[in-house]
């Protein structure tokens, strides 16, 4: 009963993460609510009882993917200003 209630909590939590990733207009605070996203989807995964597919959602989706999504702003920020 336990695991149902943490998993429907997580998966609102995750809808209302993706509404914001999607619609904020403040690049930063989208990238960071994907990252939670997918932080929130390894959880999910690991719940299900598939801890490789959660360690590798934890790794890529909310480590690497985020850190690449800064990366890119920062570049894209510096392109900006030098035009």
């Amino acid at each position: 009963m336990t695991y149902i209630i943490v998993s429907i909590l997580l998966g609102i939590i995750m809808l209302l993460m993706t509404g914001i990733a999607i619609l904020h207009k403040n690049m930063v605070v989208a990238i960071i609510a994907a990252g939670v996203v997918s932080l929130f989807a390894s959880v999910l995964y690991l719940l299900l009882a598939a801890p490789d597919v959660a360690l590798t959602e934890a790794a890529i989706g909310s480590g690497l993917s985020t850190i690449i999504f800064f990366y890119v702003l920062n570049k894209i920020r510096k392109n900006n200003v030098a035009e």
